[in-house]
């Protein structure tokens, strides 16, 4: 079933979606496949564009109008904070499993984020859940609730520079 965002929306820009979406899913096919054989680029392209016209209705958030060079530009800083937090965050939990006797204070910590957009929210806690070490638990309107291995701190200001605010800053420049 249609929603009524996406029955507003001309042809060409239906069109135009799939056809970004179907783009964006062959990059993802090509790198992890990581070859240009002719079968599997014609498998990529066939299984790609079934699941772009299956799933394309699931995709309303993210109007493609307003990519420009600049939020491309703040998506790959994204990346490059996210996995440089990924890298630190292994690193922290590696440690941690290897030396048992190094103390853990695990728990529950809130914060409130500046994220308006409810896409903009679901990549900050899956950013916070992938990296080893903190877990988000909840959304409740602004506020998040995460699980943390070490709480550092319960002040809701200080967990969010801690755990959100490097991925949060670019964030608020992308949505």
């Amino acid at each position: 079933m249609e929603n009524n965002y996406l029955k507003s929306l001309s042809f060409s820009t239906k069109l135009s979606r799939f056809l970004m979406h179907w783009f964006l899913l062959m990059l993802v096919w090509i790198g992890f496949t990581n070859t240009f054989n002719n079968q599997e680029v014609i498998t990529g392209l066939v299984l790609t564009a079934i699941i772009s016209f299956l799933s394309i209705r699931l995709f309303t958030c993210c109007d493609l109008r307003i990519l420009t060079p600049s939020k491309v530009f703040y998506m790959l800083q994204y990346i490059i904070i996210f996995l440089i937090a990924l890298i630190k965050s292994n690193l922290d939990v590696a440690r941690r499993v290897l030396s048992p006797s190094l103390p853990i204070n695990p728990g529950i910590v809130k914060f409130k984020t500046k994220l308006t957009k409810n896409f903009a929210k679901m990549v900050l806690a899956n950013s916070i859940t992938l990296t080893p070490g903190t877990l988000s638990i909840d959304i409740v309107d602004d506020t998040f609730y995460i699980h943390w291995i070490d709480v550092k701190t319960e002040d809701p200001e200080q967990a969010y520079k801690e755990i959100a605010e490097p991925f949060e800053k670019i964030l608020l420049k992308i949505f």
